[in-house]
C-alpha cells in the first residue's frame, strides 16, 4: 500500500467477516448499487430504513422500510450503510450522530461506470495514485487526496469531515476571481454555479458561456437567465467531449442526467476546442457528470492558447481522483492542482482546482 493510506482492508472486507447484521439507510439508485455489490460479496442485507420523516408503511426491493429506532430494537447492535448522498447541514449530523452510536459506513461506488475503489483497485493503480497525490500544490490538497483514498476504502465519514473545506476559499485565495472574467459553464444545470460565481465577483464579468445538454435543465437554465437579467451570457443546449458527435443521454431532469450508451435520447457534443473559439477563457468550471476526463481531452488548444484557471468535479468516475489531475497536468505543466473537498457525504464534493501561472 502506498505510505499515505492507513486502511489496511477495505469495507467490503470487513463486511464480509463481521458478525452484526447489516443495514441499510435510503433507497433507490444508491441503495440498488450497494446491494448489488453486497449480494457479489456474499454480503447479507437484513433491512431497509428510512428518515422517519420519510417512513409511510411502503417497501424497497422485498423490505419493508423501517425507521432506524426500530431497527435498534429488532437488531440491537447493527453495522449501518448509508446508501445516499447530502450536503444537508442537518442530515449531516444525524450522520454523525450514527456514527457514534452505531458502527455506521457510507461505501463509496461510482456515480458513473462500474468497479469498485477496493484495495485491490488501489494496489492496481498505485503508481497513479502516488504521481497524482506528488502533483498537489499544497499540503491541504495532500491531505485531502490521503483522506479521500481512505475514505473510499473504508467509508469512514470522518476522513472527509476532518478535510471538508467551505467553497469560499476556492473563488478567493485558490483562484482570485475578479469582474474581469470570461467563465465558462460546462454543466450549467439551472445556473446556480452562476450565482455562486457572481457572489465573488460583485456581480460583475466580462462574459459567460453557460452549456448544459439535458433539455429540461436548459429550459431552467433560459429561466433564470431570463428572470435574473443577466446580460452576455450566452447558453448552448450540447453536451461536452473530445470532439463533434451525437451522444446517447441519459436524462433525469436534475443533476444525474448524464452521457451514457444507454441514455433515451440523442443530444450533440463538442469539444472545448471548438465551442470557445475566439473567446479567451480565463475561469472554466466542469460538472460533466464522468465526461470530465474526455471533454479535458477536447481542450488542449484552448490550454496552449489561454492557460485558463479550472474548476473540476473529481468524484464521478473511480478513475478520476487521479487520471483528470495527471491529464491536466500533461495539457499544462505550469498550472497548479489543488484539490479540496466541500460538505457532502459522501465524497460527492471533492474537486479538482488548476491555477494558471501568469
Amino acid at each position: 500500500m502506498l505510505d499515505f493510506i492507513t486502511e489496511q482492508e477495505d469495507l467490503w472486507q470487513r463486511l464480509q467477516r463481521a458478525e452484526k447484521p447489516v443495514v441499510l439507510y435510503g433507497m433507490g439508485d444508491g441503495a440498488d448499487k450497494i446491494m448489488k455489490v453486497c449480494a457479489a460479496y456474499g454480503i447479507p442485507i437484513a433491512d431497509v430504513f428510512a428518515s422517519d420523516e420519510y417512513v409511510r408503511g411502503h417497501s424497497f426491493r422485498g423490505y419493508e422500510v423501517l425507521r432506524f429506532g426500530d431497527v435498534l430494537k429488532k437488531h440491537g447492535r447493527c453495522i449501518v450503510l448509508l446508501a445516499f448522498g447530502s450536503a444537508d447541514s442537518r442530515l449531516i449530523e444525524r450522520f454523525e450522530w450514527m456514527r457514534r452510536h452505531t458502527e455506521f459506513y457510507a461505501p463509496d461506488v461510482p456515480v458513473i461506470g462500474g468497479g469498485l475503489f477496493n484495495a485491490a483497485y488501489v494496489r492496481e493503480h498505485a503508481s497513479e495514485l502516488r504521481s497524482a497525490y506528488e502533483l498537489m500544490a499544497d499540503e491541504q490538497s495532500r491531505r485531502v487526496f490521503a483522506a479521500t483514498v481512505n475514505y473510499k476504502l473504508s467509508g469512514k465519514i470522518d476522513y472527509l469531515q476532518q478535510v471538508t473545506t467551505p467553497k469560499a476559499e476556492v473563488y478567493t485565495s485558490l483562484l482570485n476571481v475578479d469582474e474581469r472574467e470570461v467563465f465558462v459553464d460546462l454543466g450549467a444545470y439551472d445556473g446556480d454555479t452562476i450565482e455562486e460565481f457572481l457572489q465573488y465577483t460583485k456581480g460583475q464579468f466580462e462574459s459567460i458561456l453557460a452549456a448544459e445538454p439535458d433539455p429540461k435543465n436548459y429550459q431552467k437554465l433560459l429561466q433564470h437567465i431570463e428572470k435574473a437579467g443577466w446580460k452576455r451570457v450566452i447558453p448552448i443546449n450540447l453536451g461536452i467531449w473530445s470532439g463533434k458527435d451525437t451522444l446517447s443521454f441519459q436524462g433525469k431532469a436534475g443533476r444525474n442526467s448524464a452521457l451514457g450508451e444507454n441514455g433515451g435520447i440523442q443530444v450533440p457534443v463538442d469539444s472545448i476546442d471548438h465551442i470557445l473559439q475566439d473567446r479567451c477563457p480565463t475561469l472554466i468550471k466542469m460538472d460533466v457528470e464522468g465526461a470530465e476526463y474526455r471533454a479535458l481531452e477536447g481542450a488542449a488548444e484552448t490550454i496552449r492558447r489561454h492557460h485558463p484557471n479550472w474548476m473540476i468535479s473529481a468524484y464521478h468516475r473511480n478513475e478520476d481522483l487521479f487520471a483528470l489531475p495527471l491529464l491536466l497536468h500533461r495539457l499544462d505543466q505550469d498550472c497548479s492542482i489543488y484539490l479540496r473537498h466541500h460538505p457532502y457525504i459522501p465524497a460527492w464534493e471533492t474537486n479538482l482546482y488548476a491555477a494558471a501561472r501568469r
